[in-house]
């Protein structure tokens, strides 16, 4: 009896995650950003921040985007590594050639200033940085030409700190990749437009995060963030204590998933959805009803197919796919099939459900265990 009346509280949850996923559908269409839409002054020097750590097959693609931005002012790119061994080293010394009037800078720096080794890295490569407004990128990521003019023109509005961009996957290995990236792009970016639509949440992402140099200083530069695992979140929210917004304007930057078996995108979606329990456990634990797909499903199992719910799994899966189109629509992106997408569905949830369990996180090779407060320290 237990087992039964469980599935129709997951089938209540899942009608409730239906109507979510078709009132975010119609966000999406709609969503302007929290950025001045028409700024696009630029022409102030910028130096760019680019942290890597080893090579990966898309490194290169990556890299070379941030090299073709039609951009007015002067870009510095200041690329570094913490180990002199690194293969990304190749990598940048062959654009070197291939990009003779580029402004770029190479720091190998082995120092460590803190748990966090990408802080630990930016820390280093900082001091290099000739421009005052400065840009901070992962490494997997891909920009538009026009990125750096648009986030510019953003950081240039009156009362903004910093300018973050949303993020869609793009699979660049195998069918685990694909799952990956179709995650990231319908699961995890409709619900931050939400967030931000609703104004539940103020996110930032480490995708782009750009500032002013005195604005950095205000905030204790990047040592203040080196023993933290959501080191972008917690800039954001260090900016937003000074009174100061985090601008993010309506288009997307490409994040690379390159998850080449069921371990790595189980490491890195445990180590995601560990990262936004830390940051919000009341809105991670409610984002159950981001899931009506899985929820269904489930239902349908605990209900012994009962024919209502049947019918509630079949709407679930048309609210997603009309998200999805809304998603590829407004964004003009692509992850992924749509047969392919129950099977994200049930993985994404199989991951959230595991980050309850899971109290440390995987990162770069190596083993953290993570406080409540988000502080690292290596196991």
């Amino acid at each position: 009896m237990l087992f039964h009346l469980t599935g129709w509280v997951f089938a209540s949850l899942a009608l409730i995650g239906v109507g979510y996923s078709t009132l975010v559908a119609v966000l999406v269409l709609s969503f302007t950003g929290n950025a001045d839409p028409g700024a696009r002054r630029g022409g102030e020097g910028v130096s760019i921040l680019k942290p890597l750590h080893f090579e990966d097959p898309v490194l290169e693609q990556a890299i070379e985007s941030f090299l073709m931005q039609r951009y007015t002012g002067a870009v510095q790119i200041v690329f570094g590594v913490q180990d002199a061994a690194d293969p990304a080293i190749a990598i940048v010394r062959n654009l070197r050639r291939r990009y003779p009037g580029a402004d770029i800078e190479l720091v190998i720096d082995t120092d460590l200033h803190g748990t966090n080794s990408k802080v630990s890295n930016l820390v280093n490569m900082s001091h290099c940085a000739k421009h005052d407004i400065l840009v901070v990128s992962d490494s997997d990521i891909v920009v538009p030409p026009d990125w750096l003019t648009r986030i510019t023109g953003a950081l240039a509005t009156d009362g903004v700190g910093a300018v973050s961009c949303l993020y869609a996957g793009k699979a660049e290995a195998n069918g685990w990749s694909k799952l990956s990236a179709m995650g990231a792009t319908y699961e995890f970016l409709p619900n931050v437009v939400a967030a931000l639509c609703f104004r539940m949440a103020t996110p930032c992402f480490g995708s782009t995060i750009a500032m002013r140099r005195p604005t950095l200083e205000r905030i204790g530069g990047f040592r203040a963030f080196a023993n933290k695992l959501a080191d972008d979140y917690e800039i954001g929210r260090a900016i937003r204590a000074h009174g100061l917004t985090v601008a993010i304007p309506a288009f997307v930057v490409t994040h690379s998933s390159v998850e080449r078996s069921l371990k790595d995108l189980y490491l890195h979606e445990v180590r995601w959805n560990r990262t936004t329990r830390i940051i919000a456990p009341l809105g991670h634990a409610g984002s159950v009803i981001t899931r009506p797909l899985p929820l269904a499903l489930l239902a349908c199992v605990m209900t012994s197919f009962a024919v209502p719910v049947v019918g509630l799994l079949g709407l679930a899966l048309l609210a997603r796919l009309i998200l999805k189109t809304s998603i590829d629509r407004k964004f003009a992106t692509y992850a992924g099939p749509v047969y392919a997408l129950p099977a994200s569905d049930i993985v994404s949830f199989s991951m959230y459900l595991a980050s309850f369990f899971a109290e440390d996180v995987h990162w770069r090779g190596s083993r953290f265990a993570v406080t409540t407060s988000g502080a690292l320290s290596k196991t």
